[in-house]
């Protein structure tokens, strides 16, 4: 069937949906709560393999952008090596997980959904949504400023604190807190200390620090700082930017590594962000409305997968409208697909982030646990998280509707 979808939100998850939904022959425009593009928005993340394989069904070369990271080197505060590994299996045409910087990201997907005649407006907070249901054959979505929107359906990629998620079941479970609050930095002039292209993540004895370098030169880093309780937006606005260098310095200098170099060489602490997820959310969907992406299923940042299930998502959503006889079906198709999935990753996402903030007592018995089993996948050649990474979502295949 043919449908004109709103979306709710303009980041990676509404980009990917309107660009997947164009390419099915569904119209949709796009409400984002801001008043600007997100051009300045975020440090970096990667895209592991099966990010890339859902991005090429939408026609999107993310090779320009970043660079790879194929691999991820483990080491403990001590220096000493925990284990080597593949990000995932290389794609059959050689390409292998990507570090990009979310912003430019943002752009490009935006260029490209603008290539493929998707509207983006700006400033249009949802506050409230009305299903038609047996009164007309669709939804109207009323914004913040007063304005109203109406569709066939609405798609809510309105992210963490969605708005959707509220509408389509006001019991719905909110975030949870993570217990870490982030901050990074592009570090310059300094060496590297690793092959570039390969990421690296130091478990250290206060925080964990993870870096890879650009073989341009310039060194990515970010570090998970831990928090019991969780700060709110104001109180991490009044720590300064030299107050959060001091803190890295410190809590960095017993460890070690090239933590406290690529600190001091940085320029600019970039603004800090707080790490949460959503516990399994038990109703996506109602009549005409339907979240995706965080708004569904947010994991941490630990397990590099947040972007990559909001692209899945997205192209999984538009297969299924595609294929459905009508848009009731096609939801219940998604959630077929999708929820054993995401919330599997979810799970995993939140036990390793466990394995970021351990005790003093804790700290060895991790480290050797850890060693043992990266020893382990060295020797069988298994990947225990292979079935992250070996996801493929055919483009041409018809959706699975039932079963």
């Amino acid at each position: 069937m043919t449908y004109t979808a709103m979306i709710s939100g303009a980041g990676i998850s509404g980009i990917s949906c309107a660009i997947a939904l164009r390419k099915a022959g569904i119209e949709a425009v796009v409400y984002e709560g801001y008043d600007r593009t997100a051009d300045d928005v975020g440090a970096f993340l990667t895209l592991a393999v099966n990010a890339l394989d859902a991005l090429r069904a939408l026609d999107f070369d993310v090779r320009r952008l970043g660079f790879e990271t194929p691999r991820i080197r483990l080491t403990s505060a001590s220096g000493r090596l925990i284990g080597d590994l593949p990000y995932g299996r290389v794609l059959r045409d050689g390409a292998a997980s990507r570090t990009v910087k979310r912003a430019e990201l943002y752009r490009a997907l935006r260029e490209h959904a603008a290539r493929q005649g998707v509207r983006i407006e700006y400033g249009k907070r949802l506050t409230h949504a009305r299903d038609t249901g047996d009164t007309g054959d669709g939804v109207v979505a009323t914004f913040a400023d007063g304005t109203t929107a109406s569709g066939d359906l609405l798609i809510g990629a309105d992210g963490l604190r969605s708005r959707t998620r509220e509408l389509i079941d006001p019991a719905a479970p909110g975030v949870r807190y993570s217990g870490l609050v982030n901050v990074g930095g592009y570090a310059r002039g300094v060496p590297a200390g690793g092959d570039p292209g390969t990421m690296h993540a130091i478990f250290g004895s206060r925080a964990f620090f993870a870096y890879a370098a650009h073989a341009h030169g310039e060194v990515w880093w970010a570090a998970n700082l831990t928090r019991a309780a969780e700060p709110t937006a104001a109180e991490l606005a009044m720590v300064g930017e030299q107050d959060w260098r001091a803190e890295l310095m410190e809590v960095f200098r017993r460890d070690h590594g090239p933590a406290v170099a690529f600190i001091e060489a940085t320029d600019r602490i970039l603004a800090p962000w707080t790490a949460y997820d959503v516990p399994v959310v038990p109703r996506w969907h109602r009549g005409r409305m339907i979240i995706i992406g965080d708004a569904a299923h947010a994991t941490v940042p630990s397990i590099g997968q947040g972007a990559a299930m909001a692209i899945e998502d997205a192209v999984v959503l538009a297969k299924c409208l595609r294929d459905a006889t009508d848009f009731g079906a096609a939801f219940a198709a998604y959630e077929r697909l999708r929820r054993e999935r995401v919330e599997r990753v979810v799970a995993q996402g939140r036990r390793t982030d466990g394995w970021k903030t351990p005790g003093p007592l804790t700290r060895i018995p991790r480290d050797l646990i850890m060693s043992l089993a990266m020893k382990r996948m060295a020797r069988t050649g298994h990947d225990p998280n292979h079935w992250i990474y070996e996801h493929h979502i055919d483009w041409d295949e018809p959706a699975r509707q039932s079963g």
